[in-house]
């Protein structure tokens, strides 16, 4: 599925850039261009900030303007932390990359416009944008760095395209422990603490119950079994003191 474009607007600091590219890559995004980048294209260090991420700044393309950033996209979306006062529908990140999914279903190409490091986007430039993309970020400090918009606009995108899948599952290696390993594990535990003195007298079978109704809550696996038997085995070999028989 093709993905949306990044347009940075002004941006200054390669090390932004950069970052930029990194977290592009990340959630599988591309498609970078820079809209007259401060002292020029391309700076020095931006390689090193993007991490490996370089084939994003290689195809990076740079435009002179905003219009010219965006003549060929069918729609842009203008991302910023103040309200602009203008008529635009404004979207959270996950509705507005459900929104760009649909669109880049139908085979239309969307731009995301990220501004400046210091002053964000100006009004003019979010006046070109068809919507307002904002975070649900505090008042007390609403700033992102460049970097942290797009990383959090690519990872929405992601999962609105639904190719948000994990990396790796935490599904367990061992299967399930049987009924009877369990059992048979209770009665080993149950020996071993007999032998130890820990019981009670009036209290072994409440203090079993509950030892067993432990064992149940951690789902244990058929490695966990075979752990715990060996753990008790080596125990049961000692002495009551932890001298060797």
């Amino acid at each position: 599925m093709t993905a949306p474009v990044v347009i940075l607007v002004e941006p200054q600091l390669a090390e932004n850039i950069g970052m930029t590219a990194r977290a592009m890559a990340n959630f599988g995004l591309s498609e970078l261009r820079l809209v007259a980048p401060k002292n020029g294209w391309p700076k020095k260090g931006v390689r090193e900030a993007a991490s490996g991420a370089t084939y994003v700044l290689d195809g990076a393309k740079v435009y002179a303007t905003l219009p010219e950033a965006i003549g060929d996209l069918h729609c842009v979306l203008a991302t910023t932390a103040r309200e602009r006062g203008q008529m635009k529908r404004v979207f959270a990140p996950e509705d507005a990359m459900t929104a760009v999914a649909e669109r880049i279903g139908r085979g239309e190409r969307v731009g995301l416009m990220f501004g400046r490091e210091r002053v964000g986007l100006s009004n003019d430039e979010v006046s070109l944008a068809d919507a307002i993309v904002t975070f649900p970020v505090t008042e007390e400090f609403p700033s992102l760095n460049l970097a942290q918009a797009v990383l959090l606009m690519g990872y929405e995108w992601r999962r609105a395209a639904g190719l948000a899948t994990l990396r790796f599952s935490g599904e367990l290696l061992s299967p399930p422990a049987t009924r009877e390993a369990l059992l048979s594990l209770f009665a080993s535990l149950e020996e071993t603490l007999t032998g130890a003195g820990f019981y009670p007298p009036e209290k072994r079978e409440i203090i079993a119950r509950n030892m067993r109704d432990m064992l149940h809550r951690m789902a244990m696996t058929e490695q966990d079994v075979r752990t715990f038997r060996g753990a008790l085995r080596a125990l049961s070999r000692r002495g009551p003191k932890g001298e060797e028989p």
